[in-house]
C-alpha cells in the first residue's frame, strides 16, 4: 500500500466528480476520467476516494484504471511524447524515432524524466497515417519525422 496522500482540495474535487456522477458505479469510467484530468494521474489514494465514494471495493477501481491504457497510475511529464507504432508509421521509421527519443531524453518507454518535464510512451494509431511516422506531444501531431528532428523538438520544448 502506498503511503501518498492526496491534497484535502483534490480530494474534495474528486469527491464532487463522483457526486456529479450520482455516486452512480456505472459511471466508473467518466468519473477515471475526469479524475485523472486533475492530476495527470490516478494515484492509489484516488482510487481508493473514488471506491468509497461509490460503495465498491478498491480492487474494482484498480481493475478498470489497470485494464484501460489510457488510466495511468504513475505521473506523466509536463510534456508527454507518444511514438506512432501503428502499420504505416512502423514502416516509414517509428522505431527508429522512438530510440533516439529514449537517447536524447535518457528514458525508457513508461518513464518520465528526473526534472518531470517528458515523459515517453508508445501508442497504436494516430489516425494521421499519410503524415507517417507521427509523434504526438501534449495535443500536437509531428509528422513525418526523422531521428534528426528530436533534438530540435526536445529544445524547441524546453
Amino acid at each position: 500500500m502506498s503511503d501518498t496522500k492526496l491534497a484535502c482540495d483534490v480530494e474534495q474535487q474528486v469527491v464532487d466528480i463522483c457526486q456529479r456522477h450520482g455516486n452512480d458505479q456505472g459511471e466508473l469510467i467518466n468519473i477515471l476520467h475526469e479524475a485523472q484530468r486533475l492530476q495527470g494521474y490516478l494515484p492509489e489514494e484516488m482510487q481508493r476516494v473514488i471506491a468509497r465514494q461509490l460503495g465498491i471495493p478498491a480492487s474494482k477501481v484498480y481493475g478498470v484504471v489497470t485494464f484501460y491504457t489510457f488510466f495511468t497510475m504513475t505521473p506523466k511529464g509536463r510534456h508527454p511524447i507518444s511514438v506512432c507504432m501503428g502499420t504505416a508509421c512502423y514502416v516509414r521509421g517509428a522505431e527508429k524515432l522512438l530510440e533516439e527519443f529514449k537517447r536524447v531524453l535518457g528514458i525508457d518507454i513508461g518513464e518520465t524524466t528526473p526534472d518531470g518535464k517528458f515523459s515517453l510512451d508508445c501508442l497504436r494509431c494516430v489516425g494521421a497515417c499519410g503524415l507517417a511516422p507521427v509523434v504526438m506531444i501534449d495535443d500536437k501531431v509531428y509528422g513525418r519525422l526523422q531521428p534528426v528532428d528530436v533534438r530540435k523538438i526536445i529544445e524547441e520544448l524546453e
